[in-house]
């Protein structure tokens, strides 16, 4: 067989194989999911019964490295993906940078709306280094790993089809060729997408991109699609009766038979007609039942022929050359203003012609989302993930909006890749305590803090005279955690030289929910100036640590005001502040109302401290840039119940906030 070869492609003689770390999802959101339903789950999970595919499946999405998340759905998922759709980058100056909105300042009359643009995050730019970081090359071992992992999940009778254009797709059929075996290439579909403005001096302008269409076996499942009828072939339906515009076909054909269907019926002699004689097509009690509904035509030879009408036509068969479905604009109602936004018509195609109601979808490059939107449409199962946190934002979002959604949950892999990672980078022999204060003279070192020495449980080192706590990567630092660093930072004062303020920086992967309100409290009773700091994910990345692109950011800060009335709770933003790390100076400046900071919220009415469940979110879109500052709800029961509130910036950035509240029903 020939085979296409590159740089990497080979270890020691050996294929260099994908990642193979499985590890576990974690949800950190439910979304649309009824009371019930929640109880009934969260039953099913204290219990530790395994939840049935038919009663409890929920569609997920997935924020997360394809690296890690594909080989961790494999464990259930191996062989049971009935159709996968990618569209995975194929330009080499494509990027992870996105186009945010400033929505309009609501006290002023002047329009204020303002766009910038985004650029990627480290981790973003590390996966872009990776795909295209030593050219064709390393693009070619990413696709290849990635393909290898996506064949292990179709189904046997499964499908894939790989979206790309004229700078990859060459190369990438000769993988799936490899990978799939080139008797299971069915298709390369072409697209006609748009004239795109190349030189035309020297060249065709490229006008298409392709679909590279593979099956997992000879068994795969495939539905004929049909397209519009064009006009000329309209006008082929030029006869009409009482039922609308029909056409005729015969109803005998060429050669002599000795059965009924060569028998004369109703004076047509059919075994006389012709050169060598003909017969019909339909037996006489068939040709019987169509004339007496009216479906025969008697032509001028009063020969009869079968009315075929146009709206009963199914249409022209679809061909590999699809010319009917045109790309997205700005200005299209499904445009969701990203950039590499695909039309759901294509997907709808697709996913009609390659499974069936029930069936389970899977695109790993989620983007804005239109494959899952369009697979929850057609009443597919779905599972979807992406790397970029816009696209997982934009996605649900998109999902939000369409009717009658069924529940959905949002995962990644957050401590569990943690984990990884510090088993990894800090392997000692010696033991766990070991292992954890070389992580933590890691975080500290990273924040260009000076680790202490001195035995401390809670303070781990020292900046600029303020004392540091780096958080674990298995659990949330805590209201706990900050009055045990304060108490002992309290015992170091006198000791320690290096106690010059009363400042601690909490540096955390996560933080409770409560931390702000709860902290400030202690913090002011004991004299103490806190900061939180998120220690972010590109720390996993030995590229991004070694460049020193390591920034943490403060946490930002959310003020909430709830009103309640008998059995009604009214839940009101108040105040929303970003600390100004990570935003550009002129984008600080354009905002001059702080809603305007604000793009997504949302709340848990009754939040159990198991994960967060979306149950009433208001959002900005395009189509309504405008979103709500207050929510309502309506309580059943008397009680105290917590209420969860997550505000999602217009970065993507998420902030929490948690109120605890008492419903005193008809007092």
């Amino acid at each position: 067989m020939t085979e296409l070869t590159w740089d990497g492609k080979y270890k020691d003689g050996k294929k260099t194989a994908p990642i193979r770390i499985a590890l576990p999802f974690q949800t950190i959101e439910t979304v649309n999911e009824s009371a019930a339903d929640r109880e009934r789950r969260l039953g099913s999970f204290l219990n530790q019964r395994q939840e049935t595919e038919d009663v409890d499946w929920r569609n997920r999405l997935i924020w997360g490295d394809k690296k890690y998340v594909l080989p961790s759905l494999l464990a259930e998922f191996a062989g049971k993906v009935n159709l996968i759709y990618i569209d995975p980058p194929f330009n080499v100056g494509s990027d992870f940078s996105f186009t945010a909105t400033i929505a309009d300042n609501p006290e002023t009359e002047e329009d204020e709306t303002a766009t910038f643009v985004k650029q990627p995050s480290i981790i973003e730019q590390k996966a872009y280094r990776d795909t295209w970081g030593k050219g064709l090359d390393s693009y070619l071992q990413w696709f290849y790993e990635t393909v290898v992992l996506l064949r292990e999940l179709l189904a046997e009778d499964g499908s894939i089809y790989v979206h790309l254009d004229w700078h990859v797709g060459h190369y990438a059929k000769a993988v799936l060729d490899e990978v799939f075996g080139y008797e299971n290439f069915r298709n390369e579909i072409v697209w006609k997408r748009s004239a795109i403005a190349t030189n035309v001096k020297t060249q065709y302008r490229n006008s298409h991109d392709v679909l590279l269409f593979y099956s997992k076996s000879n068994q795969n499942n495939f539905n004929v699609q049909y397209g519009e009828y064009s006009e000329s072939s309209k006008s082929h339906y030029n006869k009409k009766d009482e039922k609308g515009y029909y056409r005729t076909v015969p109803l005998m054909a060429s050669g002599r038979t000795n059965g009924v269907s060569g028998q004369p019926w109703r004076g047509v002699d059919v075994a006389n007609r012709g050169k060598n004689g003909m017969h019909w097509l339909k037996s006489p009690d068939e040709l019987e039942r169509l004339d007496n509904e009216k479906l025969i035509y008697w032509n001028k030879e009063k020969i009869p022929e079968l009315k075929y009408y146009l709206e009963e036509a199914k249409g022209v068969y679809v061909s590999d050359l699809w010319d009917d479905i045109v790309v997205i604009n700005s200005m299209a109602i499904e445009s969701v203003s990203y950039a590499t936004q695909k039309p759901e018509a294509l997907l709808q195609r697709i996913i009609k012609a390659s499974s069936n109601e029930g069936d389970l979808i899977f695109d790993c490059f989620c983007g804005s989302g239109t494959t899952a939107a369009t697979a929850e449409k057609l009443n597919r199962r779905w599972i979807t993930c992406d790397l970029g946190r816009f696209a997982i934002h934009t996605s649900r979002k998109r999902f939000l909006g369409i009717p009658n959604v069924r529940p959905f949950i949002m995962q990644n892999l957050g401590k569990y890749e943690r984990q990884q990672w510090i088993q990894a980078e800090f392997d000692n022999p010696q033991g766990r305590l070991q292992q954890e204060k070389a992580y933590k003279d890691f975080i500290c070192d990273l924040y260009h803090a000076k680790s202490l020495d001195n035995g401390y449980a809670y303070i781990h080192g020292v900046k600029a005279g303020r004392m540091i706590h780096v958080g674990g990567v298995e659990a949330p630092i805590t209201s706990e955690d900050i009055k045990k660093a304060i108490l002992e930072f309290w015992q170091m004062v006198g000791k320690e030289k290096a106690v010059a303020t009363n400042g601690i920086d909490f540096l955390g992967w996560d933080f409770a929910f409560d931390i702000n309100e709860t902290a400030a409290q202690v913090a002011e009773s004991n004299k103490v100036n806190v900061k939180f700091k998120k220690i972010p994910r590109e720390v996993l990345e030995k590229k991004a640590v070694e460049q020193g692109d390591i920034k943490f950011y403060e946490l930002a800060s959310l003020d909430i005001k709830a009103k309640t009335q008998k059995e009604r709770l009214a839940v009101t933003l108040e105040k929303f502040i970003i600390p100004p790390d990570d935003v550009p100076e002129d984008v600080r400046e354009s905002i001059t109302h702080w809603s305007q900071w604000v793009d997504y919220w949302a709340v848990d009415w009754d939040y159990k401290d198991d994960t967060f469940h979306n149950q009433w979110q208001s959002y900005r879109t395009k189509q309504n840039p405008k979103i709500e500052l207050t929510a309502n709800n309506h309580y059943e029961k008397n009680g105290c119940y917590t209420v969860l509130v997550k505000v999602i910036d217009i970065l993507g950035n998420d902030t929490t906030k948690v109120l605890r509240i008492e419903i005193k029903n008809g007092e």
